[in-house]
């Protein structure tokens, strides 16, 4: 097998973050495994992809010129001749099932996004037949997969996109007396609902632990951000992108993803991993994996005065984090192993094989 994992792009973060883990998986069950990506971006993903032993070949395009992608993706197929064609995100999955239907190359279809434009949710709902595999990684993206393409049961499996590692750095106990770190991973745009959790910090309650702040990400809302904690007297240090966001996480006593949209998001999973509770939107995967009052709390997308409770309620009991984060730890460790993760993967590939 020789497949061509199309990707579309190679940004630090989102889908192209667990690549590595995924080809490790591939290539352990025999497999050829290339990347090729449709646009740069910031090729933070490169490097990590490269030190894994995989070959990414990288386009020189933009995001909105698909007839260019689509020759581009084209001429490389024919060229390189795959014997599966993998797609990530939208716009690889549609380029790659005109290519595939047009060189004779079955696909698999990875669908990571729990939000989809109109118009590329007609598109992909019309063009589902064209993918012979459709694979979402996790619970939400799965259900929403057969829900919204009505790509049907015997086309539809479930991969995890996260694999947790015991051997991730933990976070160290909070301690009476030194500030409560409060920290989240995400870049910098609206569906990461940065806003709402400056204005719950704004009206969090007298009384509590001393808070440090802080988000590592970047994006264009930076500014906007930045003016919005200003006004509102809220601390907050936007950090910028990490290059190390386990050790980022294991300086934090909380994390916070206040999301709009989701998918899996692996930043709050990680957080888990470094024994932290989490406070999470429910939206996505995290409401499956967050649980009130075992391993974090969970509020509605956009509802900042919900926040601010939840926020309170750990923060009133600050010397409970640590257990909070030790229960979060233990669950993600069980539900996202290694061996989970490898045993659905190569289950994905023996059915490749029938293709």
């Amino acid at each position: 097998m020789r497949i061509a994992y199309v990707i579309n792009s190679v940004e630090g973060g989102g889908a192209a973050l667990p690549v590595p883990s995924i080809a490790e998986v591939l290539r352990g069950c025999g497999a050829e495994v290339r990347i090729y990506a449709l646009t740069r971006r910031d090729g933070r993903a490169i490097p990590p992809m490269e030190a894994a032993g995989l070959e990414v070949i990288v386009r020189d395009g933009g995001e909105k010129d698909h007839l260019a992608a689509l020759g581009w993706l084209d001429e490389r197929m024919a060229q390189d001749r795959p014997t599966h064609i993998w797609t990530s995100l939208t716009r690889a999955t549609l380029l790659g099932q005109m290519v595939g239907l047009r060189r004779r190359i079955p696909v698999v279809s990875w669908q990571h996004a729990a939000y989809l434009k109109p118009a590329n949710r007609r598109l992909l709902r019309l063009l589902q037949p064209l993918s012979r595999l459709w694979v979402g990684d996790s619970d939400a993206v799965t259900k929403l997969t057969a829900e919204r393409l009505k790509v049907p049961p015997g086309r539809l499996v479930q991969w995890p996109i996260f694999r947790a590692d015991p051997a991730a750095p933990t976070a160290r106990g909070w301690n009476p007396g030194e500030p409560v770190r409060i920290g989240s991973l995400g870049r910098l745009h609206p569906v990461k609902g940065y806003d709402v959790l400056i204005d719950a910090l704004a009206q969090l309650p007298g009384g509590l632990p001393a808070l440090q702040v802080v988000i590592a990400g970047e994006g264009a809302e930076r500014d906007n951000l930045q003016q919005r904690a200003d006004a509102a007297g809220v601390a907050i240090n936007f950090a910028g992108y990490s290059a190390n966001p386990r050790d980022f996480l294991a300086g934090l006593h909380l994390y916070v993803q206040p999301s709009r949209s989701e998918g899996l998001c692996v930043g709050a999973h990680e957080a888990m991993q470094a024994g932290l509770p989490v406070i999470a939107s429910t939206v996505g995967q995290l409401p499956y994996s967050v649980t009130a009052g075992r391993n974090g709390l969970t509020v509605p997308p956009g509802d900042a005065a919900a926040l601010a409770t939840a926020l309170a309620e750990l923060l009133a009991h600050s010397d409970r984090l640590a257990i909070l984060g030790t229960q979060a730890r233990s669950d993600v460790l069980d539900r996202f192993s290694s061996d989970r993760f490898r045993e659905a993967g190569s289950a994905i590939v023996e059915r490749m094989r029938r293709f």
